[in-house]
């Protein structure tokens, strides 16, 4: 008899959460289909843009009540966070109903709204809870006592590094035997198609080189930085451009800093493409400038792209894919000049090569069908 896998991730945004959500329902159900049922929960309307690859996908949705996502505020701290609350409060008896009447056999809570761990706390269930942590949790006295309260009625706990894992271990809230390393399904191969070299005379960039940068435009992902590093090394190298792909609410003062450091000729704030992977084989070098990454899945894209990479030591992630420095340059977050030394040094390289095939090879670790090998394993305790 087939087992049944239910999925929980009501994200605001187009983040790496979403492509680990997705990419792992999909990986069940497309190598596991005479074994499990796999399902995602579509609390407010969420994941309507991606329905139909979902359900191609042999990936069901059940759809909650009330569609509302459209209306929910999702940029800004306090905005989200009010959001996020809001999808609390109008899913806490459509979940709990859902649950009680299915009893699936799993369910897998990507940590966005803490609402099935309080149903947990709360009441009981067939179900098998399986919580993906992604970051450190935030720990004072309270939060503390509800993780102790609430990993004990968990089934299983992952999280996507081994430095995390190490972390999570370390302040023994979550037991050991329960917690588990699971790489994400972050490679996708359908999204390969005939390269097309991007003609950057098309944006008014002529015989420059390219630092590509990839990302919301937030606070997180740091640009800010990226920019005022880069007019540094702008005095030393002046054959390149930066060029950054994205939308967000930290646009309009990027924009600010670009005229004040008199960058207008120098800096590129391109939105949102289509085509981010033609982009990544038509520049030369990718910097990661974030202060935190789950584990920057941007940063396996772009090495699948053969494209060199330069990231931040930022947790959790991007040190342990670069090897800590063997696949790429890693330099000291938000360090003045770190960023610059960086540049510098990659363009200094003679031969760049081996770094990005070590990289590339580094790829195979985050595909669906080594992600759904592990899960599987985790899961039926094999």
């Amino acid at each position: 008899m087939k087992k049944t896998i239910f999925y929980w991730s009501p994200c605001l945004n187009k983040v790496g959460t979403v492509i680990s959500t997705k990419n792992s329902a999909i990986s069940i159900a497309k190598y596991k289909k005479n074994q499990f049922d796999v399902k995602l929960i579509n609390a407010c309307g969420e994941w309507d843009e991606y329905k139909n690859d979902l359900i191609k996908n042999g990936v069901d949705i059940i759809d909650f009540p009330i569609k509302y996502f459209k209306f929910l505020p999702k940029t800004g701290y306090f905005s989200s966070r009010f959001s996020y609350i809001i999808i609390f409060l109008l899913s806490f008896f459509p979940l709990l109903i859902l649950l009680k009447k299915e009893k699936p056999d799993f369910i897998i809570l990507h940590l966005i709204t803490s609402l099935p761990l309080f149903l947990l706390l709360l009441f009981n269930f067939k179900t098998k809870f399986i919580l993906r942590i992604s970051g450190y949790p935030k720990l004072n006295m309270l939060r503390k006592k509800f993780w102790q309260k609430v990993s004990s009625k968990l089934y299983k706990i992952t999280c996507p590094t081994e430095e995390l894992l190490e972390q999570l271990n370390l302040i023994k809230i979550f037991p050991n035997e329960k917690t588990f390393f699971l790489q994400d399904a972050i490679i996708n191969f359908d999204n390969f198609y005939p390269f097309k070299k991007i003609n950057f005379k098309d944006y008014g960039i002529v015989n420059k080189k390219i630092i590509l940068g990839v990302g919301r435009l937030t606070f997180q992902k740091n640009f800010s930085y990226l920019i005022n590093e880069f007019s540094k090394f702008l005095k030393i190298k002046d054959q390149y451009v930066l060029v950054i792909l994205g939308k967000g609410e930290e646009k309009n003062n990027l924009i600010k800093l670009i005229k004040k450091k008199n960058l207008s000729n120098s800096v590129y704030l391109l939105g949102n493409v289509k085509n981010v992977y033609d982009f990544m084989r038509s520049s030369d070098v990718f910097v990661l400038s974030s202060l935190w990454e789950e584990l920057g899945f941007v940063i396996a894209e772009a090495a699948l792209n053969n494209l060199f990479i330069i990231s931040s030591d930022c947790p959790n992630g991007p040190k342990e894919f670069l090897n800590y420095g063997k696949n790429g340059i890693i330099y000291n977050t938000n360090k003045e000049n770190s960023l610059l030394n960086a540049l510098v040094n990659f363009s200094d390289l003679k031969n760049h090569k081996e770094k990005i095939i070590n990289a590339k090879k580094n790829c195979s670790k985050y595909t669906k069908f080594n992600h759904h090998k592990s899960l599987i394993k985790i899961i039926l305790n094999k």
